[in-house]
This record gives C-alpha cells, structure tokens and sequence, in this order.
C-alpha cells in the first residue's frame, strides 16, 4: 500500500507547481504585450532589465501568498498542521537539493557568459540567467519531493 504524501511532499509539489505557472504566465504576459509587437525590443538591455526586476518579486510575493493559502487549505481541509520541527532527514534533504540547486544554475551563469564570450546578443544572456534560475528551483523541488519518496 503507498504511503500518504507528507507535508514536505506537499509543499515541495505547490512551489513546482507555482514555479512553472509563474514562468509561463509572465513569459506570455511580456510576450504578448511587449515583444510580439516589437521584436527588436529585445535587443534593448533597458526593457531586459526591467522585465527581469519585476519578474522577481512578482514570484517571491506568489509563492508567499501560495504557501500561506496552502498552510491554510492544508489546515481546514486535511486537518494537518505543518510540522513543528525539522528533523535531521529534512535538513539533509534541504542541503542536497541547495546543492543540486545551485549546481544548475552555476551551469547556466557559465552558459550565459559563454554566449556573451561567443558574441551572442544581450538577450541570449538574460534569457540563460533566468531559464537556469528557474530550471533550479525546479529541480530542487523535483530533488525533494525524490528523497522525501525514496529516501536520503
């Protein structure tokens, strides 16, 4: 018989989820408002950057507001309270995702300065930073939600 889904579980599978739909609800919003209309716009490192520096708090205050919603929900609705203290196996699953974590994104800060090394546009660079930023959160998520299955 399988085991119910902890609570780390859980958690670990909201951020991926939120991750993703943050990624892709604001790649189509900038999209659809900015660069369809205008491609040439992202050679203009201005707009880049700027895209770039509402994108990150804009994730930080979703997920935020998602964890509380799911610490709720999860309250009034499984009956579960979050876990009161983490154990060793918890910290030891947080320090090997973080290491898987920033491994990936290490790869695509090399990446990025490689294109700009082989005189690829700005936007290439900004693009590289951003993908590996999200290709890491995701992967630690997907790395916990591995270890809380299988073990450490």
């Amino acid at each position: 018989m399988k085991e119910p889904i902890s609570y780390q579980e859980k958690q670990s599978i909201l951020s991926l989820v939120n991750t993703v739909l943050i990624l892709v609800i604001y790649s189509l919003y900038v999209y659809n408002r900015y660069i369809s209309h205008s491609p040439e716009i992202l050679h203009d490192m201005k707009f880049l950057g700027k895209a770039f520096l509402i994108l990150i708090p804009f994730t930080v205050v979703v997920q935020v507001v998602m964890h509380i919603l799911f610490v709720i929900f999860n309250k009034v609705i499984a009956r579960e309270d979050p876990p009161e203290k983490e154990d060793e196996m918890d910290k030891l699953i947080e320090l090997k995702s973080i290491r898987l974590s920033h491994w990936v994104f290490i790869v695509g800060f090399f990446l990025a300065m490689t294109s700009q090394a082989m005189g690829m546009a700005p936007y290439v660079m900004f693009l590289s930073f951003v993908v590996s930023g999200f290709l890491a959160g995701m992967l630690s998520d997907i790395a916990k939600i591995w270890y809380y299955r299988k073990g450490v």
